[in-house]
């Protein structure tokens, strides 16, 4: 069997498990929220700090990397708001739900481990400047666009929404994580060796237990109504968006691993990120559960599809 298709199957194979213990009983569906709290309350954050202290960024083009991805996320989302407010005839909320449903990559809870299996240390250093900026970017994007769309007619107050994004931000334990790594870089001290050890306790489990945790959340979720506008949305961040990535990356001429790194993080299927923006929205819970839970499905084949791709194009 092919590496590749072998980590794939092995990360997939993960969140089946999560899903099936869910399924049968073995495990309540409710745990899965408890454990993905854990994963990326704990676990995550450790991982995530140990990369900031320990990595070696050479040789990456970060400000062309983000351009590259965050330009397919932009096109990738535009689309599935026209998709969903012009094709499905819902109103510019659910089209809100149907852009960020279809960009926004589930780069913590399958992305960090996925990496690690597919392209190691090194490619994972590269994701972690992606998730670094990720999270910021989306979550900004979304605050704007509820103001605009969730409002109705109310005035957009920028301060507002200034302090919506700072006060997400600075609570998130991945950024929180992040950041405490950065700084702990720039002392230049190294980590005390029972503090190494801790860490590694806790950051070495974080990839299994996220995808376990994830399909016990898509065991939750299930799938009730509005298949076909979630299949439609499925379509764009499986397909399109990994398709523009490609044709940027190439265009711009990023390193190989930069290239791949992007291209495959933008294959990635959609995270609750999507659901929970549709609860704060009041507004296509149903679809945004429904898309992730079939795109986390397809992307068995499809992730499969994006890296033979970029392995053939990039080496």
């Amino acid at each position: 069997m092919s590496p590749l298709i072998e980590t794939v199957l092995f990360v997939f194979g993960l969140v089946a498990l999560g899903y099936l213990a869910g399924l049968t009983g073995y495990l309540k569906a409710e745990a899965g929220g408890a454990i993905a709290e854990f994963a990326v309350g704990v676990a995550m954050p450790l991982l995530l700090f140990r990369t900031m202290v320990n990595a070696d960024f050479h040789g990456t083009a970060p400000w062309l990397f983000w351009g590259a991805y965050f330009t397919a996320a932009a096109v990738t989302w535009a689309a599935g708001h026209l998709v969903i407010t012009r094709v499905f005839g819902r109103d510019s909320r659910a089209g809100v739900v149907g852009g960020v449903s279809s960009a926004f990559s589930n780069l913590v809870l399958l992305g960090i481990p996925f990496f690690l299996g597919t392209f190691g240390p090194s490619g994972f250093e590269v994701l972690s400047l992606l998730i670094s900026v990720h999270l910021p970017t989306m979550i900004m994007a979304s605050i704007i666009l509820f103001e605009i769309f969730g409002r109705g007619d109310e005035h957009v107050h920028p301060l507002r929404i200034i302090r919506r994004f700072f006060r997400k931000l600075l609570s998130n334990p991945l950024i929180i994580g992040i950041l405490a790594g950065w700084v702990w870089r720039i002392t230049g001290l190294p980590l005390p060796a029972l503090v190494v050890r801790l860490v590694d306790a806790l950051a070495n489990i974080a990839g299994p237990v996220a995808l376990f945790a994830m399909g016990l959340g898509l065991c939750r979720f299930g799938i009730s109504g509005n298949v076909r506008p979630a299949l439609a949305l499925s379509a764009l961040k499986l397909m399109l968006m990994p398709a523009v990535a490609l044709c940027l990356v190439w265009l711009l001429g990023l390193p190989p691993l930069s290239a791949k790194v992007a291209v495959v993080a933008a294959a990635l299927p959609s995270g609750v990120n999507s659901y929970l923006i549709a609860t704060q929205f009041n507004t296509g819970q149903a679809l945004a559960s429904n898309q992730m839970t079939i795109a986390t499905a397809c992307a068995v084949v499809t992730t499969a599809f994006w890296l033979t791709v970029v392995v053939h194009v990039f080496g």
